[in-house]
C-alpha cells in the first residue's frame, strides 16, 4: 500500500507545524501511552505468575502494534482520497484531545473501584487490556488525523514512529508494572496524568483557535 501524500503546498499555512514532534509524542504518551492503563493492567493481571503476566504483555504488545500501523495508514488514506480540508482535520483533531484532556482531568474525582473482597481471580481477556485499556478509540482516531495532517510522507513516518515507540514504553511498564506499583504506587501517577491532562488542553485550545482562523481566511 502506497502512503498518503499531500504536498506541503497544498496545505495553507502548514498546520501540522503547530504540533512539534515532540508535542505528538506527548499527545500519543497521554492516549495510548502507560499512565492511564498501568491500574487497568495490573487489576487484570494480578492473579497471574510473572511469567504469565510477561505473556500477556507480549500479546497485548503484538496485537496494539499491528493495529496502530493498520489504523494509521488505512485511515489516513481514507481521510485523504475523501478530499477533508487540512483546516478540518486540524479542528477534529483538536476536538479530540480536547475531550480527552478533560476526561483525565475530571477522572481524578471518580471513586476507585474495588474488587469484593475474596473475589477469585480470573484469567484476563487479552481483547479488553489491548481495546480499550492499551488503545482507546479516541487513541486510533488522534493517531489517524495527525498522520492525515502530516503534509508529508517522512513527517508521517515520523508520527507512526513515535506511536510505535509509545507502545514500547507500553511493554516495559507491564513487564514490571508489579514492582513500579510498589516503588512508586499510584499517588504519584495520578498526579502526573493530571499534570499531563492540563497540558494537553492547552495544546488541543492552541489547535482549535488555529483551525478556526484557517477555516475564516485569516
Amino acid at each position: 500500500m502506497a502512503l498518503p501524500a499531500v504536498p506541503v503546498a497544498a496545505v495553507p499555512a502548514d498546520p501540522q507545524y503547530l504540533l512539534t514532534l515532540a508535542d505528538v509524542f506527548l499527545l500519543f504518551f497521554i492516549m495510548i501511552g502507560p499512565i492511564k492503563s498501568i491500574g487497568p493492567f495490573a487489576a487484570a493481571t494480578a492473579g497471574l505468575t510473572p511469567a504469565e503476566l510477561r505473556h500477556v504483555a507480549w500479546k497485548v504488545f503484538a496485537i496494539s502494534l499491528v493495529s496502530v500501523l493498520l489504523a494509521g495508514l488505512v485511515g489516513a488514506n481514507l481521510l485523504h482520497k475523501w478530499h477533508v480540508q487540512p483546516a478540518v482535520l486540524q479542528f477534529a483533531g483538536g476536538l479530540v484531545f480536547l475531550l480527552v484532556a478533560l476526561q483525565m482531568v475530571m477522572a481524578q474525582y471518580h471513586a476507585p473501584v474495588v474488587a469484593p473482597a475474596g473475589t477469585a481471580a480470573t484469567p484476563p481477556a487479552i481483547g479488553y487490556l489491548v481495546f480499550p485499556v492499551t488503545l482507546p478509540a479516541y487513541g486510533i482516531a488522534a493517531l489517524i488525523v495527525l498522520m492525515a495532517m502530516s503534509g508529508g510522507t517522512e513527517r508521517m513516518l515520523w508520527i507512526l514512529g513515535l506511536a510505535c515507540g509509545v507502545l514500547v514504553l507500553d511493554l516495559l511498564v507491564m513487564w514490571f508494572v508489579r514492582p513500579l506499583l510498589h516503588w512508586v504506587g499510584q499517588l504519584p501517577l495520578q498526579i502526573l496524568g493530571a499534570v499531563l491532562g492540563i497540558l494537553q488542553v492547552a495544546l488541543a485550545l492552541q489547535l482549535l483557535l488555529s483551525a478556526v482562523r484557517l477555516m475564516r481566511g485569516t
